[in-house]
């Protein structure tokens, strides 16, 4: 009875031992073969050392690629995304020079066919998370299936890579890009160009940039489109015009809290009819010296600024009845 207890100990203690035996051997390859890549980090694999990089044990994370570089397949996302994924396993073993833990691996359907069809696959890219199975990092709802990247929702910048990664395993993958001279070259080549063109177009624009009735004409455009709600429409996205029920359009929103599109255009020309008749008033009129010329205008002007404000009472009283202010009802 000794014997078979002491044999059942061993092999109880065998059991627990060689799950983690197997890891760690597989964790030391796979650290020679990444140490030793020649894609910067990736180590390429085939059919074999997918499934023996996937396989439990693992003591450590997997990141997968199973892509389609090949220009038969026409996959124009494998092309995109590949510079990406290299990126970010450069910048993973720039700073973690044995791996600790994380590795990238990749699977070209030309060298594993026969994966893809055992995984039934019939798109390229996927990208593959598989998290460990032993250790102190395992995530039991994923130690069978792996965790798989949303292309569609995350698109293909290896900074969503990084941070998926880090999401679902206690590590956080830098992404080191190189200086773009590229880029920068031509950026400071555009703004030289730019400083040339205005200095020596300096003297034909100058006029303009220091005319007084032009930046008049932009402020006062812009305070008429800011009062008369064009912000809000462009934020809440309102309609033109509502059908009103009677085979009819509707253009004035109940509430002052809400507007359409041509209720906005409306208040903006009476908003603009006020102000050129309150300018005209106070800066053109003073200086017509034919008495009876200046008395007629101002009683023009006068009766535009009636008219005007007695339509936006009017406006205001059809979009809330409470409103208390109003003018004789010219309208």
């Amino acid at each position: 009875m000794r014997s078979l207890a002491l044999i059942a100990g061993l092999l109880s203690l065998a059991s627990t031992l060689l799950p983690t035996a197997l890891a760690d051997s597989k964790l030391t390859k796979f650290t020679s073969l990444t140490t030793g890549s020649k894609l910067k980090g990736i180590v390429k694999l085939d059919d074999a050392l997918y499934t023996e990089l996937t396989a439990a044990p693992r003591n450590y994370s997997a990141v997968v690629l199973l892509t389609a570089l090949d220009q038969r397949y026409s996959c124009v996302l494998c092309q995109e995304f590949q510079p990406e994924y290299e990126l970010l396993a450069k910048s993973w073993i720039a700073k973690h020079k044995s791996g600790d833990g994380l590795f990238f691996g990749e699977l070209d359907f030309a060298n594993a066919k026969a994966t893809f069809q055992k995984l039934q696959l019939t798109t390229a890219p996927i990208l593959y998370l598989f998290s460990p199975t032993t250790g102190d990092n395992v995530d039991v709802a994923h130690i069978e299936a792996p965790y798989q990247f949303d292309f569609t929702q995350h698109g293909i910048p290896a900074e969503a890579v990084a941070r998926f990664i880090s999401q679902h395993t206690p590590h956080t993958p830098p992404v080191s890009r190189p200086f773009d001279y590229v880029k920068f070259g031509g950026m400071a080549g555009a703004l030289l160009v730019a400083v040339a063109i205005i200095s020596i177009a300096f003297s034909v624009i100058k006029p303009i940039i220091y005319s007084r009735n032009l930046w008049a004409a932009v402020s006062l455009i812009a305070v008429l489109l800011f009062t008369s709600g064009h912000m809000f429409n462009h934020i809440r996205h309102v309609p033109y015009v509502v059908n009103d029920g009677r085979g009819g359009v509707s253009y004035v929103a109940s509430g002052f809290s809400n507007q359409y599109g041509l209720e906005t255009q409306i208040v903006a020309i009476v908003y603009a009819l006020l102000a050129f008749a309150t300018i005209s008033l106070a800066m053109k009129t003073p200086r017509i010296e034919d008495p009876a010329r200046q008395k007629a205008t101002i009683l023009i002007w006068n009766a535009i600024l009636l008219v005007g404000f007695s339509f936006l009472m009017n406006l205001f009283k059809q979009k809330n009845g409470s409103y208390p202010f109003f003018l004789p009802p010219l309208f």
